[in-house]
């Protein structure tokens, strides 16, 4: 009777006991739901907004299929767990994972711009200029102003070496892997020109951070016509109560403006931020503070180029010129038919990221610069331009000009001549320019740090010329 008794008394107890393990097992999971919530709330914007915005840009720009982009571009990470609704009428892409949304709309002529901070229709609404596109009949026009190629190869060329270096790119296994197409100029001469299955030259290519050197370009045409001064302080009014009032265009083309910047493509960085949660690119940057001494310190900054691209819009004063000026400053005057600059929702272009454009004009982009700026005896940018772009900039050991890469260090590409400059982009985008070998290859696909080694397929092809 007593052990009765006594269990009957350690009933309440257990049952106390087990109340208070639930709670806790409860409280437990809810701090890990909360923690899960505060982590992933605000990079929310940051995966659905890449998800939106490549799919619509790669689907109603680049001429690519949804298959193509999910099975590449958008199979990594968070971003492959998106769900993603392509409305082909209005021409718009919506992505969403758990509970957010991000919208990308197609502007016609200027690609795709997500809904960020502006209204769908102030983004679809302003005064785009639709430039007519020369030369109307590029078949019938020789290269490099139009397509019609003369098949010649060039003397000094081992095509055995060349053929073999450029077949290797296309492996699609580590260290080759990822390549969507291949194209070499030796001596203003197309001599290979090559895609992966399913792509085509009807196809246009993402640049990533190539476009920073088409801002160069163009920053480059305003100094000939005597409308910027590289060298003078901006005089943004936000900067004149301190130490960035002494910044100049040139410190943010060569990356050393000193303003705080995180490059860094994980999580919450300021370049993850500004592109997929922000509407006015060039803002967001110019409002950064001061973060090192001006000139000195050199750190990649993606926003750098877009305050330029903002600088370029205020000066030339007028949209429908601003939205006109490369297609009749730069891509007409050299061929460039395909390509298309994007804005960001304020209607400023993305000069940092988003540009495609066709294998054969990131080509003729090169051998503008290979040609120091002239083209087919048009001097299209200034004097001394293109030493300018490719002097090292302080601070960056050899590594960077201005808004180019260059080789000076010989870090990235030990095997490949010392003279070699080129714009690089996001996981794998070239456009090398080498003038001691009188050669532009470019190459386009998506790989991965580790999945390809540029070294090797450059200096293949460097080495094939005799």
């Amino acid at each position: 009777m007593d052990i009765k008794l006594t269990n009957l008394k350690n009933q309440p107890m257990k049952r106390n006991k087990a109340k208070r393990i639930t709670i806790v097992i409860s409280l437990v999971i809810t701090v890990i739901l909360a923690a899960g919530v505060i982590y992933m709330n605000p990079i929310l914007p940051i995966i659905t907004g890449y998800s939106a915005k490549n799919m619509a840009s790669g689907v109603f720009v680049a001429g690519r299929t949804p298959e193509s982009m999910v099975s590449t571009d958008l199979n990594f990470s968070f971003i492959k767990f998106t769900k993603k609704k392509i409305d082909f009428e209005k021409k718009e892409v919506t992505s969403s994972f758990l509970w957010h949304k991000s919208r990308a709309v197609y502007i016609d002529g200027f690609g795709c711009s997500l809904v960020n901070d502006f209204k769908k229709e102030e983004i679809l609404n302003r005064p785009y200029s639709r430039v007519k596109i020369v030369p109307e009949n590029p078949d019938t026009v020789a290269w490099p102003a139009g397509d019609k190629l003369s098949g010649i190869i060039p003397s000094g060329v081992n095509m055995e070496k060349m053929n073999t270096a450029v077949n290797k790119a296309f492996a699609d296994t580590i260290p080759h892997k990822g390549t969507f197409a291949v194209m070499v100029v030796y001596k203003g001469e197309p001599i290979i020109e090559k895609y992966k299955t399913g792509l085509s030259n009807k196809n246009l290519f993402l640049s990533w951070s190539m476009a920073k050197s088409i801002a160069n370009a163009l920053t480059g045409i305003l100094v000939k016509e005597g409308k910027i001064d590289i060298n003078k302080p901006i005089g943004f009014a936000e900067w004149q109560t301190d130490g960035r009032k002494n910044i100049t265009i040139s410190n943010l083309m060569q990356m050393n403006s000193g303003l705080e910047w995180n490059e860094d493509y994980g999580n919450q960085s300021d370049v993850n931020n500004m592109l997929h949660k922000e509407g006015d690119f060039g803002t967001f940057t110019l409002n950064k503070p001061l973060a090192s001494p001006i000139g000195l310190k050199w750190v990649y900054s993606s926003g750098s180029t877009n305050i330029v691209s903002l600088i370029i819009r205020k000066t030339i004063g007028n949209d429908s010129e601003y939205y006109a000026f490369p297609r009749t400053s730069l891509f007409n005057k050299i061929g460039m038919r395909s390509a298309i600059m994007e804005v960001d929702a304020s209607g400023t272009f993305a000069a940092s990221s988003y540009m495609y454009a066709s294998i054969r004009d990131y080509a003729r982009f090169g051998l503008l610069f290979l040609n120091k700026g002239n083209w087919l005896g048009e001097q299209i940018l200034p004097e001394g331009w293109t030493d300018y772009s490719t002097t090292e900039a302080t601070g960056s050991e050899g590594q960077y000009g201005a808004f180019f890469w260059i080789n000076k260090s010989g870090i990235f590409y030990p095997d490949v001549p010392a003279d070699m400059f080129c714009c690089r982009g996001h996981d794998g985008q070239y456009i090398y320019i080498i003038p001691s070998k009188q050669l532009v290859v470019v190459r386009t696909g998506f790989s991965k740090k580790g999945m390809f080694d540029l070294n090797e397929f450059l200096s293949g092809i460097t080495n094939s010329i005799e």
